[in-house]
């Protein structure tokens, strides 16, 4: 959602830093510059005008302190990151269990927000947690709203609570009531209320929202925003407010392609957080909102943090913590291992997603773009049609068991030679991290990201997928060859 605003960052910053000392001119047009880019961003032109204010303030008063650093541009470039990170939430709160359960969670936001798709994401990001969430059907309006519900709930294995059809049908206050006092009995600890939109922001949407928050008394109001429809999902948040009320944001389909000026505005002009994003279709696609990892995005930093929590998820500790301990014995790391994290991979959700996750992945956009994320498919069908000896000994791969191979998987020979050459350069730079030499030039990434568990040989930038070594401990070089038959002969001779 915000490529075009990154890309505006990192012009203007280029710029700066061909200069050396800078002038109060230099950074008032740098400003100019960030606030024309916000603007095309869709941001509201108030809080533009006060967020550059204090971006320029800032760096005059410390631009003699500034220019006596060996890099100026850098300390503007950590001015401008804390006033986005602020205007983004700064340390957002996090919602608070009720000291006497169910903790009561109600859903506000107009039509066509994605508040029903949102109430599931939030019940399973909640049940992951330990919790027993429940998912309330309050919203009667809207056709097939109470059973698209229900078929959210029952992919997520959460309960729904629907005692009225919908579709112009039914009390909402009065389920919602029904709904409070079914959780209190049958003890489960959060109750999440689905209520209706409208397509614009009308009294009578307001009156039955109060009504129901009137009935429940929530612990926690959310309203759920579309980040795709920018200033008008200010002004809806702004009636929301004055009407309803609520005590946090969540944003919506942060995966379009839209400017997304709404998550730059909302907190200024309501001062209510951010709490969670959806960036997806699938239940899976939601997690807690960061300020400050948005802010890095957004400065073309990119989110290791985000990503290798995602990792964590998808690669079970045991896996984890078995592969860390091959790297430090020195065994070496086998087509085995690399399955493993395939499966771990595909769990994680859509590669091209992940990419753009990396610090300078707007510099490579259209290849990340045009990345197949079958191809982790087809490799693993590939490490799948080879025998448990040749996972654990690509060395023994000679021409016939690669035509095998090849056949087994649906795939060209020349694929499996790929995937095996490319293997084996990934194992040869682990025996050079192991060895002490660190990673080789041109990989571009951190060892320590090793420790995410992302494969390598695969088309992505190599070593990503392998296990870092532990400060002051290294295992002892051996020596190999080449498992392609004519690369072997040529080594041998």
């Amino acid at each position: 959602m915000f490529d075009k605003l990154t890309s505006k960052f990192s012009s203007a910053f280029s710029s700066l830093r061909s200069k050396g000392r800078l002038k109060s001119g230099d950074i008032e047009a740098i400003g100019a510059e960030i606030r024309a880019a916000l603007i095309e961003s869709d941001v509201a032109l108030d809080v533009v005008d006060k967020f550059i204010a204090r971006i320029i303030d800032r760096s005059l008063e410390k631009l003699e302190e500034v220019n006596k650093g060996i890099n100026p541009s850098q300390a503007i470039f950590t001015i401008v990151n804390e006033e986005l990170t602020a205007i983004l939430g700064g340390n957002s709160r996090r919602i608070t269990l009720a000291k006497k359960p169910p903790t009561v969670i109600m859903l506000t936001g107009l039509q066509g927000a994605g508040k029903t798709s949102l109430a599931g994401k939030l019940a399973l990001h909640l049940k992951s947690a330990g919790n027993t969430p429940l998912l309330v059907a309050s919203d009667l309006q809207r056709p097939n709203a109470v059973t698209q519900l229900q078929v959210v709930g029952a992919s997520i294995k959460v309960p729904v609570f629907a005692p009225e059809p919908g579709n112009g049908v039914g009390d909402p206050v009065s389920v919602a009531k029904a709904g409070l006092v079914f959780a209190q009995e049958k003890l489960y600890n959060i109750v999440i209320v689905d209520t209706a939109g409208r397509l614009g922001v009308d009294q009578e949407l307001m009156n039955e929202a109060i009504r129901i928050r009137d009935a429940v008394s929530p612990d926690e109001i959310l309203f759920v925003v579309d980040a795709m429809v920018g200033q008008d999902a200010v002004r809806a948040a702004e009636a929301f407010q004055a009407g309803v009320g609520f005590d946090g944001v969540v944003l919506t389909k942060l995966d379009g392609d839209a400017r997304g000026g709404a998550a730059l505005s909302i907190l200024e002009k309501t001062g209510k957080p951010i709490l969670f994003a959806s960036t997806g279709e699938k239940v899976e696609d939601f997690d807690l909102f960061y300020p400050d990892r948005m802010a890095s995005r957004i400065l073309g930093l990119g989110d290791i943090q985000t990503l290798a929590e995602q990792a964590k998820r998808s690669m079970d500790s045991a896996t984890t913590s078995r592969l860390e301990e091959k790297f430090i014995k020195g065994e070496d790391f086998t087509l085995t291992d690399f399955l493993a994290q395939l499966e771990a991979m595909k769990n994680m959700g859509s590669m091209s997603k992940m990419l753009a996750m990396l610090p300078g992945a707007g510099a490579i956009k259209k290849q990340i773009e045009n990345f197949d994320d079958n191809e982790l498919v087809r490799t693993q069908a590939i490490v799948q049609s080879m025998t448990p000896i040749e996972r654990n000994d690509p060395k023994v791969l000679n021409g016939s068991r690669r035509a095998r191979i090849a056949k087994g998987s649906g795939r060209q020979v020349s694929e499996v030679n790929n995937l095996v050459d490319r293997f084996s350069a990934a194992q040869k730079m682990m025996k050079q991290m192991r060895s002490g030499k660190g990673m080789p030039a041109g990989m571009g990434l951190p060892a320590g990201m090793a420790r995410m568990g992302m494969p390598a040989g695969m088309g992505m930038p190599a070593g990503m997928g392998l296990p870092a070594p532990s400060p002051g401990r290294t295992a002892p070089k051996k020596k190999s060859k080449s498992g392609n038959p004519a690369k072997r002969a040529a080594e041998e001779s």
